[in-house]
């Protein structure tokens, strides 16, 4: 949203916009989340250490991480009918070339183009956005991030087609989905109501390029992206290295940790979108305390290693033993995730509200750092396995993250307060 809207969309115009882009974003992210099931595969075949096995399932989300600005600001200046168009296509050409990979730096590079697959996001933000006013954001983005469902469709149906046919051909499956979907996105969607207003002379002409990153100078903008990089970010490393951790820690087989994968991103995933009506309701800020503050609680609890302990005693030697068990773990897992679900809603609420005429460059950054967590925390998760040999020290990590964001944040806002208190208005913090 790069100007103000100068003729209100049809609600039709509106509808299928959203759902349109809704169906693209959930199968870029089922391509950009193919490493979740096939990288197990590859990793056998290899012979991969836990730090290149993260690594070749972190790479796609480096890609994707750090076009987001880029296809952002490209959205808000072209239209995000045809950026996202051309971003389906090169994604699904990287896929097919995956296929044919068979070395691990081919398949490395093969999954930097992979990774374009994400930069939908960004573009779905800023293209989707336009066509709703401010106090139906919320809602609107909340539904288009249902498109995170993705990563379950992975989980689920990848490894049926791995085993009958071998991870290649769930890469050209994916890819010919990919190029159907471009197709039909094209064919089926308008240019937002800013793009049609230039072509009528009825809005400005976009500002220069540089001038759309002026915002980023705002810390406030990237207390916003530190938010993003947790919920976000430690939700895609977590459906990347859930499978694997089940296998290790339980051993579940492929299959089984596949679909407890794939459960584990589904309301990850439709919750999204009521945490997007929630923050429209009682606000973005209530929805992220609440976020961080089950959140802590959650990676406290699965930080906990498994350990049998001797604890000194009235009468003598108290032996005990701590083990987060599968059920319970699970458990806990779903509730971060469902948490997670509505973080991600709610800081993109807080977008269009403090940046209405800069969505796409805010959007992207902080999409950006939000898809960096996804690349960045895979390879910590698997470093710290080689350093720790302790499967709970990726959730001790997420703990220390979560805690830092969920202090900037009441510090910030409280920082807030007292100048409005004052009468200085809320400045950007």
């Amino acid at each position: 949203m790069t100007a103000p809207h100068q003729a209100a969309p049809g609600k039709d115009e509106a509808t299928r916009a959203l759902a349109m882009s809704t169906i693209a974003f959930t199968i870029c992210f089922a391509v950009w989340t193919i490493f979740s099931i096939i990288a197990v595969r590859i990793k056998d075949e290899l012979g991969l250490s836990e730090t290149q096995f993260g690594l070749l399932v972190g790479t796609p989300i480096l890609t994707g991480s750090l076009v987001r600005v880029a296809l952002g600001v490209w959205t808000d200046r072209y239209g995000g009918r045809l950026v996202y168009t051309a971003t389906m296509l090169a994604a699904a050409i990287a896929t097919v070339l995956l296929a044919f990979a068979q070395t691990y730096p081919q398949m490395l590079a093969a999954a930097l183009g992979v990774g374009l697959a994400s930069g939908a996001f960004a573009v779905g933000v800023a293209y989707v956005a336009r066509f709703y006013p401010a106090e139906r954001q919320g809602t609107a983005l909340g539904i288009f991030g249902v498109g995170n469902v993705g990563a379950a469709v992975t989980k689920f149906v990848a490894p049926l087609i791995l085993i009958a046919w071998g991870w290649q051909a769930v890469a050209l499956i994916w890819a010919a989905v990919l190029v159907v979907m471009a197709l039909v996105f094209w064919f089926t969607t308008e240019d937002d109501p800013v793009i049609k207003a230039r072509r009528a002379g009825l809005a400005p002409a976009p500002k220069s390029f540089w001038s759309e990153f002026a915002p980023l100078k705002n810390v406030q903008v990237w207390r916003f992206a530190l938010y993003y990089f947790f919920v976000f970010g430690a939700f895609v490393a977590l459906a990347l290295w859930l499978p694997r951790y089940l296998i290790g820690v339980y051993g579940f087989d492929i299959k089984t940790a596949g679909i407890v994968g794939a459960a584990y991103s589904i309301p990850a995933s439709i919750f999204r979108a009521y945490g997007g009506a929630l923050s429209d309701r009682i606000g973005a800020r209530a929805v992220m305390y609440r976020t961080f503050a089950v959140s802590a609680l959650a990676t406290l609890v699965l930080s906990l290693p498994t350990g049998d302990y001797v604890l000194r005693g009235i009468n003598g030697p108290v032996a005990l033993h701590v083990e987060v068990g599968p059920v319970l773990f699970i458990a806990v897992a779903f509730v971060l995730g469902f948490v997670m679900s509505l973080g991600k809603a709610a800081v993109y609420k807080h977008i269009p509200v403090y940046y209405p005429q800069n969505v796409g460059a805010v959007g992207g950054l902080v999409g950006m750092i939000g898809g960096l967590g996804g690349f960045v925390l895979p390879i910590a998760f698997g470093a710290l396995n080689d350093l720790t040999g302790l499967w709970s020290s990726c959730f001790m990590l997420l703990f220390a993250i979560v805690a830092v964001s969920f202090v900037w944040m009441h510090v910030a806002i409280r920082r807030m307060e007292r100048r409005a208190a004052g009468g200085l208005g809320y400045a950007a913090q």
